[in-house]
């Protein structure tokens, strides 16, 4: 066992380092590079582990195939819901303290036209709430307008249809002071207008992870997207488990991790919804992937509420264990400290549009990448 943590983690002295850069990895997953080593202790106001929804679970019988990107579709209207679902009680939250950063910035004129609509007191209480209902959703509405071109009707296109329930697998390997090697998988479950997002990591021999953390992102689909209502993540080190951070969405107002409320902006994702999000964007907007081009996301990360914005750099021809793959590379943008993760991904066109490799690097010698191992498994 001591010479398997040698291989690892490296010598006894080095392993508390590695085991925290893992961590790191593992708490950027869908953060995209903006988190640092430190782990909230804390969960969300009004969250609890009796409210946390049960997972949805599938049996997988098929597998996709490879395929020619799908015609642009135009967003369809949300399935029906299948039926009335017990919704957590979550607390009003305080109202928030000044913050000493800028708020959000706001990258497209219909998120402006909301964020102005806001009301200007800070305390979310019914009118507040009220008001920022209706904002968000007037905002979704022009974000729509704007997808459209306007000489295109819309019966000329395809109604979006969302996949059936989908797991994607991935190898993971690395380098930090030696070779590292795991498994992920992003699955992706939904009945009626219910879904959900599971992304799971585990580090060391499948019989005997020594690092594991599940998120799970649970909401609605709507005619924008998906539409999050509760994100968790729960990270395990050989035989301790870190406290949970839950991220709450509640009536226009989202509540982080470390308790921190800011209002939600048309589009906002958490770090695991927003990879089937970006799914749903490129199969309704293709031309967001032409290379030269650029798409924005906004996201509620447990500790802070920011956009992301990701360069398409060029299509590339993935080496996967079932053979050549198409992906098209996205990089991201925003500005990075030294010692902060890089996260890169590729999309597969050929897979309608799920992540076929993702990449998280600090430096040329310190590194993960996930490369999908098998052709994603489908409900039906």
């Amino acid at each position: 066992m001591a010479r398997g943590l040698n291989v690892l983690f490296g010598p006894a002295p080095r392993r508390g380092r590695r085991v925290a850069w893992f961590l790191l990895v593992l708490g950027v997953a869908g953060v995209h590079g903006c988190v640092t080593e430190g782990v909230v202790d804390r969960m969300g106001a009004g969250a609890d582990d009796a409210a946390t929804p049960p997972r949805m679970e599938v049996a997988y019988v098929r597998e996709m195939e490879l395929s020619a990107p799908p015609p642009t579709a135009a967003p369809a209207a949300p399935p029906a819901p299948v039926a009335a679902r017990a919704v957590a009680h979550v607390r009003k939250p305080k109202p928030p303290k000044p913050a000493s950063a800028p708020e959000p910035k706001v990258v497209e004129a219909a998120l402006e036209a909301s964020a102005a609509s806001e009301p200007a007191a800070p305390a979310p209480d019914e009118t507040m709430v009220a008001a920022a209902s209706a904002a968000s959703a007037a905002s979704s509405a022009s974000l729509s307008a704007a997808a459209t071109p306007a000489s295109a009707p819309a019966s000329a296109a395809a109604a979006f249809e969302w996949p059936v329930s989908t797991k994607v697998s991935y190898l993971l390997t690395g380098n930090y002071r030696g070779a590292v090697n795991g498994s992920a998988q992003v699955e992706w479950v939904r009945v009626g207008s219910h879904y959900q997002v599971h992304v799971d990591f585990s580090v060391g021999p499948s019989f005997a992870p020594l690092i594991t953390q599940r998120s799970t992102s649970d909401g609605e689909i709507t005619a924008g997207g998906l539409a999050p209502r509760r994100y968790d993540q729960d990270i395990r080190v050989f035989t301790t488990t870190r406290p949970r951070q839950t991220v709450m969405f509640d009536a226009g107002y989202v509540i982080l991790a470390n308790g921190d409320v800011h209002p939600v902006h048309a589009g906002m994702q958490d770090t695991a919804s927003q990879f089937v999000q970006l799914t749903y964007l490129f199969s309704t907007r293709p031309s967001l992937l032409r290379v030269g081009g650029s798409v924005d996301i906004p996201l509620a990360l447990p500790k802070k509420v920011d956009v992301w914005t990701y360069d398409v750099v060029g299509e590339e021809t993935l080496s996967t264990p079932f053979g050549p793959l198409q992906g098209i590379h996205l990089r991201p943008r925003n500005e990075r400290k030294p010692g902060t993760l890089s996260v890169e991904m590729w999309f597969a066109p050929q897979l309608h549009y799920f992540p076929a490799r993702l990449r998280f690097t600090e430096d040329a010698d310190t590194y993960v990448d996930l490369m999908i191992s098998k052709p994603p498994q489908m409900e039906r």
